[in-house]
């Protein structure tokens, strides 16, 4: 298994990703992480899948390693096109795209923009039925030093205090994962960029729009998922036309983390 690590200017930002290509793979997936995380989120998923199929895993902008350019706009429409602008120069097609909470947003996303490109999808605890922000909030953006208010009212519950909300079983919290998670906060520049993020964002994708997508989706959900309940994975799963919800027991949010074996199983099954 070839590990190749880059970063590509694509629609005029960085994008960093990891490429592991296997020799003999016929199939392809792409991984993209969730909100204020990373490459780092499948950390316990790609070495099981890595025998199988070739992955990619990317940090979508302003997150990880990616850039957080003050030009570039960040919807979700937009992150998808960079993502699937990316996968093209990289030679790929007719892959599977799998998305953690707000990743698979963006997953979703990329289906409606190339529903030939992305065979299957796998949304993995993903994010659902969210409007975009009011109006105040947006003109709040514009005020000066923005990205200090919005690094102080991050760091109020603290990473480890995130990670005790996003998991079910608060044993796995160890210092590399604290220290995997910390990993955003140490650019200052990505606060400005999350800013931006709120006021750009256009709201999750409406029933109408996933009425739409035919493309054959797995939903893999925690049972006890506090940031996105398994409310949400029923109505995606009413709401899409062609899905199977798979739901984990005695686990929370961070499934990748918390059960990559199952995780594994499931999408193993799927594809």
């Amino acid at each position: 298994m070839v590990r190749l690590q880059s970063i590509k200017k694509i629609n005029d930002i960085d994008v960093y990703f990891e490429e592991y290509k296997h020799p003999d793979a016929t199939e392809t997936i792409v991984f993209i992480h969730g909100f204020l995380s990373s490459t780092f989120s499948f950390r316990k998923l790609i070495p099981l899948l890595e025998q199988d199929m070739n992955i990619i895993s990317i940090d979508f902008p302003p997150f990880g390693k990616s850039g957080k350019s003050k030009k570039f706009r960040y919807t979700y429409a937009n992150i998808a096109h960079t993502i699937l602008e990316l996968l093209e120069r990289l030679g790929y097609e007719n892959i599977v795209a799998a998305g953690h909470s707000m990743g698979g947003q963006i997953v979703l996303n990329m289906v409606l923009l190339r529903p030939n490109f992305i065979k299957k999808a796998v949304l993995i605890s993903c994010s659902g039925y969210v409007p975009h922000a009011k109006t105040h909030l947006k003109l709040l953006t514009y005020i000066p030093f923005i990205g200090r208010f919005v690094k102080l009212y991050l760091k109020k519950s603290g990473v480890e205090g995130n990670l005790n909300i996003v998991v079910y079983d608060r044993s796995i919290i160890d210092e590399k994962m604290i220290r995997g998670y910390e990993e955003p906060f140490h650019h200052n520049d990505i606060f400005r960029a999350l800013a931006k993020m709120l006021r750009h964002r256009e709201g999750d994708l409406a029933p109408e729009a996933l009425r739409t997508i035919e493309t054959p989706c797995l939903l893999i959900w925690g049972e006890h998922d506090k940031v996105v309940p398994l409310n949400i994975g029923n109505r995606l799963n009413q709401d899409l036309p062609n899905t199977e919800l798979i739901v984990l027991k005695n686990a929370g949010h961070l499934l990748p983390e918390e059960k990559p074996e199952e995780v594994y199983k499931e999408i193993i099954d799927f594809i």
